[in-house]
């Protein structure tokens, strides 16, 4: 075979794709930014009717809700199999994503164990992705999707480049994630098709604008999408909107694998919507984490046919090596879901102790507590999605969080607060004499008003 044609996707990219989905299965677990969604997709099946505002929190809120076919999927799953569900879903989502890039690794022709290599690091570079289940899942799975799309199209130039429109409605109802397709859809057909098909070009951008609309919230998901960028967690770049920072150990890491992918994938000199896309990725990542896997997914293929290593010998014994690999790893995922998923947040017994205690009141919790009590049915002060409360809740909110002493107002309004142990927020109220501590367990803590 000529060094110029494309080659299959190896065995070594197929079983490490495998063995990362696998290990997503046995080690994933569920963070913030996940139940929420059930506890909503719970409510709209109780009602009957989207809701306008959060109606598991007692602080004043406005909502439009744009994804709400998200929220009732993590419904049906948590309700059918408890995190397990969430979980599965998670991957479900891994399995796509990776299983895209092998595709996408043998469309570029790299060489044997070049994909391996790039999913590991994809793996390695984002675990908080890959092992954490959160509401991003829905766009973990169709990203890479859109991405086989559009790098077909830009060799081959077919009618297919329509399926995008309904893609992108689909994606605009599981998640806001949505808006990175459409900027990678409008990067290739402005600085790509549009030279060869212009007013196709226009049809499709217009029709893909109108997708983004085409969810319950109709003309309000602008707001919605608007609300999400222009929340506090985005403007104070806290948590996952937070700026890279290589003196973090998990942002070290990335840059120490999203580099060299990165250098590499520009050394192939792809086309100039890729190579812009390339630029606008770091540099997103660059000012939010939280976009460090789209730079990974988009550049994976690319870096995978630049650093290929010398092919291994294909044929029967290949073949049937890989089979045997990809079935004791499929083994092992399907095992893994017969054991409950790593614990977080509180327990149910501490949660019902402070529930009890609160009398119906509101509780102030930490996010991955306060999503628990929201899925109890517990009344909750405020919580995720926190882009649904006036800014200034908001900014209240994650002060008392960081523990900062501005947020401490927010204790007053309330007779129970659930904390995980040794973080900020649980250190202040231990010094907060108006406190005294109600229950604990092995993650969290139940704090009690004095008065």
């Amino acid at each position: 075979m000529d060094d110029g044609e494309p080659r299959s996707a190896t065995p070594l990219t197929w079983i490490a794709a495998a063995f990362a989905a696998a290990a997503c299965a046995s080690a994933a677990s569920v963070g913030a930014d996940a139940r929420w969604l059930a506890a909503v997709g719970e409510a709209i099946v109780r009602f009957g009717r989207l809701p306008h505002s959060i109606g598991y929190a007692a602080a004043p809120s406005s909502w439009h809700d744009a994804p709400a076919l998200g929220q009732l999927v993590f419904h049906v799953l948590v309700r059918a199999f408890g995190d397990r569900g969430l979980v599965g879903a998670q991957f479900a989502a891994v399995t796509c994503a990776l299983t895209a890039i092998a595709i996408d690794v043998r469309r570029t022709g790299a060489r044997d164990g070049a994909g391996a290599l790039v999913i590991l690091g994809v793996v390695v570079g984002v675990p908080a992705t890959v092992f954490v289940v959160r509401a991003e899942l829905f766009s973990l799975a169709l990203f890479p999707l859109l991405l086989l799309l559009l790098r077909r199209e830009a060799g081959w130039r077919t009618q297919r480049i329509w399926l995008a429109v309904p893609l992108l409605a689909l994606w605009a109802n599981l998640h806001g994630g949505v808006l990175v397709g459409f900027g990678v859809l409008a990067a290739y057909l402005v600085l790509d098709r549009a030279r060869y098909a212009p007013l196709e070009s226009l049809g499709v951008l217009a029709s893909s604008a109108v997708a983004l609309l085409a969810t319950p919230a109709l003309l309000h998901s602008v707001t919605y999408y608007a609300n999400v960028l222009s929340g506090e967690t985005a403007v104070e770049h806290y948590g996952l909107w937070a700026h890279l920072d290589p003196s973090q150990p998990l942002d070290l890491v990335f840059c120490l694998v999203a580099i060299p992918m990165l250098a590499a994938a520009l050394r192939t000199r792809p086309r100039l919507w890729e190579c812009a896309l390339l630029v606008t990725f770091a540099l997103m990542t660059v000012n939010a984490t939280r976009n460090g896997i789209w730079l990974l997914l988009f550049a994976a293929p690319h870096a995978a046919r630049s650093l290929g290593a010398r092919r291994m010998s294909g044929g029967m014994v290949g073949r049937r090596v890989t089979l045997a690999c990809l079935a004791v790893l499929a083994a092992i995922a399907v095992t893994s879901f017969r054991h409950a998923p790593a614990e977080d947040g509180a327990s149910p017994a501490l949660l019902d102790r402070a529930v009890a205690a609160a009398n119906g009141s509101p509780i102030l919790a930490e996010p991955i507590p306060s999503e628990q009590l929201a899925l109890r049915g517990a009344r909750i002060w405020i919580g995720n999605p926190l882009d649904a409360f006036p800014n200034v809740e908001q900014r209240r909110y994650l002060d008392w969080v960081r523990g900062d002493p501005a947020g401490a107002s927010l204790l007053r309004r309330v007779r129970v607060a659930v904390v995980l142990r040794g973080t900020a927020a649980q250190r202040q109220l231990a010094r907060d004499g108006a406190y005294r501590e109600l229950a604990r367990d092995e993650r969290a803590i139940a704090y009690l008003a004095t008065a």
